[in-house]
């Protein structure tokens, strides 16, 4: 069976979920009890709910970005997917049994 390459592997959806746990997290930080018509609850505006929530959400944010962006190490048996993908152009262009190479290309 022939390997696939997918955009994305398995340490970027490990990556994704710990980023995904880190913004739930700032979530729930935000969260608490609120204030009401008859009684006023000063722990709205505490360093935790308005400081600290935000930037370990956006910590979550950025790091979800860096699991999306994170390119795939390609694996040691790269090297034959390449040399098929040169003879499947060499084909295409009409050369016969030529391989190319890096020096053919220029």
């Amino acid at each position: 069976m022939e390997k696939r390459n997918f955009a994305f592997d398995k340490v970027n959806f490990i990556l994704m979920a710990i980023s995904m746990l880190i913004v739930v997290l700032g979530f729930i930080l935000m969260s608490g009890p609120g204030s009401t018509e008859t009684h006023y609850n000063a722990d709205i505006f505490s360093t935790m709910r308005i400081k600290v929530a935000p930037v370990v959400c956006f910590v979550g944010f950025i790091s979800m970005i860096y699991a999306v962006i994170r390119k795939p190490k390609d694996e040691a048996g790269s090297d034959d997917t390449k040399e098929t993908e040169n003879k499947n152009v060499a084909a295409a262009n009409g050369c016969e049994d030529h391989t190319i190479t890096q020096d053919n290309k220029r």
